[in-house]
């Protein structure tokens, strides 16, 4: 079966590529686990429970925070991060859409073909 590449298609919008790229890391990914259930927690909670760096787990919270997968809030010196629900279900809204939307036709040149 082939699939077509529209050169001319639509891409999703830039803060839709952010979240996508935030999930595009299985470290990310193992890392939004600890979040589940609502649990609320610092960057040196992360990193101990992940069992890596704090630094790298910073920066990973950091990415997952700008992609729209966590919220944070300050608490004296200590920042505090949880999941943002809301932020979460609208993106995922928003790739649910670009996914199902259909593409009006369009006077582009010849499609390339993908081959399986």
């Amino acid at each position: 079966m082939e699939q077509q590449i529209d050169p001319g298609a639509d891409i999703p919008g830039h803060h839709l590529q952010v979240f996508l790229k935030a999930l595009a890391s299985s470290t990310r990914q193992q890392l939004l686990r600890h979040f589940a259930e609502g649990a609320e927690l610092t960057v040196g909670e992360v990193a101990e429970q992940a069992g890596i760096g704090r630094s790298t787990t910073s920066e990973h919270l950091a990415v997952l925070r700008r992609g729209g997968l966590l919220q944070s809030t300050r608490d004296g010196k200590l920042v505090r991060y949880r999941t943002d629900k809301e932020g979460i279900t609208h993106l995922l809204g928003e790739l649910q859409a670009y996914l199902l939307s259909s593409p009006e036709p369009r006077d582009a040149p010849p499609s390339r073909h993908l081959h399986p």
